[in-house]
């Protein structure tokens, strides 16, 4: 397994490098400090994962996923990161990564991670579940109907298409909407599409 390490402190390298050192099927390491850097070796080295920081100085770890995104590589991507800002989660997620933990975490919990997504699954650090976990709470206070409604919002989907996706009058959508905005705590439909979309699965 090629593992590519980007971040831009030495030490955090260094000290991820020789983690993974002692894993047996880890062949080759290399590292990166920034954005650049990384997109020059990606391409030619296709590193089964890469392990980038989501804070790469004033660059944005996630610009190298979005960039080796586009050109079809087969590499796995993990955010280390310090930040547990539910913002830069969920930005993380929608972008595609494989895996997204904390650099707090114990150094076994980030080899068993490697492991879980070195096996083609996804894995998030523990710690975060917690915010899916008070989403989940809120989505309790939901109405089955409300539920309805906020998963066609998540598909996109004006008010007169609601309506007719669920048999009901725009008016009652629109009663519907705003209930769902005031328990959910959000500020327009668009917040309520982007909730839906990385919170619920109820096989819709």
């Amino acid at each position: 397994m090629k593992i590519l390490l980007v971040d831009d402190h030495p030490m955090i390298r260094k000290g991820l490098a020789a983690t993974l050192k002692f894993e047996e099927d880890v062949e080759e390491i290399r590292e990166a400090s920034n954005v650049q850097e990384a997109m020059g070796i990606l391409p030619q080295y296709q590193p089964d994962i890469a392990v980038i920081d989501l804070r790469l100085g004033k660059e944005d770890g996630l610009e190298v996923v979005s960039r080796a995104k586009k050109k079809d590589l087969q590499t796995k991507f993990i955010i280390l990161t310090s930040s547990s800002k539910k913002d830069d989660l969920t930005r993380a997620q929608e972008i595609g990564v494989d895996g997204y933990i904390l650099k707090d975490a114990f150094a076994e919990d980030i080899m068993y991670a490697f492991r879980v997504i070195a096996r083609g699954k996804k894995f998030f650090d523990p710690e975060l579940l917690q915010y899916n976990q008070s989403e989940k709470d809120e989505l309790r206070e939901l109405t089955p109907r409300e539920r309805d409604v906020l998963i066609e919002l998540g598909k996109g989907f004006s008010n007169i298409q609601i309506a007719q996706s669920l048999y009901i009058s725009e008016n009652t959508v629109k009663k519907h909407i705003s209930s769902i905005l005031l328990k959910l705590g959000l500020n327009h439909r668009l917040e309520a599409a982007v909730f839906v979309n990385n919170t619920m699965n109820f096989g819709h």
